[in-house]
């Protein structure tokens, strides 16, 4: 019988995959007793010192996370798999997660719907040079620092202890993007920002019947690569069957991207613009510089409408509680399948942390969003920034394979080796 080879479903997550599928740990109760109190006396304080918005809001951030971990849904995983070996089944499930964001987000953004009465509008940045290197930078860093911008969070959720250092450097690389913005938006060649469904006259029926025709595309290619390069299947992960398996076990990925679609526009209407994860990043950086003597309201970045924020709480900001929600989301999920522990730190990996680290940060600041804000939230806003992101992630993403032996990291060249 012929053998079956696999790449892993996350390198955020890889140590728990190895392990055998039909292999599940009991629940840690008492890390999800605590995290459930952690989560009610979060929701009590938003309650009484914010906008009806942010508890929700809290809600919607533990749901991403919980599909993140669960789904062991990955965008760093899923570039490194596809541009090294071949594999696309996570391409594929993230054009699945595409597709229904957009049909959702295309009404919504059409007509306005919104809970709270604020107003939508989706993320649509301009195409340049800032754009394109910051995505170049973001792909790199991603390869190096183990994990994305959600990526990040839900692995520190999940206990991995370097994304504890990914996400420190992740915080001080954008607080920096922050301080040079102004260089690379207005000293460099940029251009206007465009949407698919209004710049170019398609109208949201248009640019959604486009959108979906891209998607199919991609999804074809990858296919096409795949064939061609025999590559590998992505390993089983830890699961259970039935009702258990929504609480504890693995969900398909295609599942996920559903949910992820849907979460995603339950956030466009609660607070009137798609999920992102960053600019709470550079906050919570710019605040602490503040703390330490260095006169961050003098930037331009923090002028205009972020003003307000630096002046605020931090959990005045939208941002900030979903973020909050995700690591939570995560923990208990981890919780939930008795997954949850902290990990060992490889020198190199700490290196590679703080490099990924400080380029995620500083890319993200420069192309105005991640692989959430940008990719994700950008292309379901029918941004043509969302596309060019995507591109420049996979090309720095190429050029990071050659990059990360020198950390020590791996990188599979044949059928027979894990990512």
């Amino acid at each position: 019988m012929a053998s079956t080879t696999y790449v892993h479903a996350t390198g955020a997550q890889e140590d728990v995959e190895k392990r055998d599928s039909s292999t599940l740990n009991p629940p840690q109760m008492k890390l999800i007793y605590g995290a459930l109190a952690v989560t009610a006396v979060l929701l009590v304080y938003l309650l009484q010192t914010q906008e009806a918005m942010h508890p929700i809001l809290l809600l919607i951030g533990l749901l991403l996370g919980y599909t993140l971990f669960h789904a062991r849904f990955g965008f760093t995983s899923a570039f490194r798999r596809f541009m090294s070996v071949g594999n696309g089944q996570a391409i594929r499930s993230h054009m699945v997660m595409l597709a229904v964001a957009v049909t959702l987000f295309a009404p919504i953004l059409a007509f306005g719907f919104s809970f709270f009465g604020t107003g939508v509008s989706g993320y649509v940045f301009p195409i340049g040079t800032s754009l394109i290197v910051g995505s170049f930078l973001f792909g790199i860093g991603m390869q190096l620092g183990g994990g994305c911008a959600s990526g990040t969070l839900f692995a520190v959720g999940g206990g991995r202890t370097v994304m504890f250092i990914t996400l420190l450097f992740f915080i001080i690389g954008s607080v920096i993007g922050a301080a040079h913005l102004p260089f690379w938006t207005d000293e460099m060649p940029n251009g206007q920002a465009i949407s698919l469904a209004e710049t170019t006259g398609l109208g949201y029926g248009g640019a959604w019947l486009l959108s979906i025709a891209l998607f199919g595309l991609i999804a074809w290619i990858t296919l096409v690569v795949e064939r061609k390069r025999k590559a590998p299947k992505m390993a089983p992960v830890p699961t259970t069957s039935g009702w258990k398996r929504i609480l504890r076990g693995s969900w398909p990925l295609f599942a996920a991207a559903i949910a992820l679609a849907v979460l995603n526009a339950l956030t466009l209407m609660t607070r009137g613009e798609p999920w992102g994860v960053t600019f709470a990043f550079a906050l919570w950086g710019s605040q602490a510089a503040e703390l330490m003597g260095i006169n961050v309201s003098a930037w331009e970045f923090w002028q205009g409408d972020n003003a307000a924020a630096l002046e605020a709480s931090i959990f005045a900001d939208t941002t900030t509680v979903l973020n909050f929600g995700v690591i939570l989301g995560a923990f208990m999920a981890s919780a939930a399948g008795g997954l949850f522990r902290f990990t060992g730190i490889k020198p190199g990996n700490v290196a590679a942390a703080v490099i990924g680290g400080l380029m995620m940060g500083y890319g993200a600041r420069l192309a105005f969003g991640c692989n959430i804000g940008a990719y994700f939230g950008g292309i379901a806003s029918f941004s043509l920034h969302g596309y060019i992101w995507a591109v420049m992630a996979l090309a720095g993403t190429f050029f990071a394979l050659y990059l990360r032996p020198l950390f020590g990291l791996s990188v599979p060249k044949s059928k027979d080796t894990f990512c």
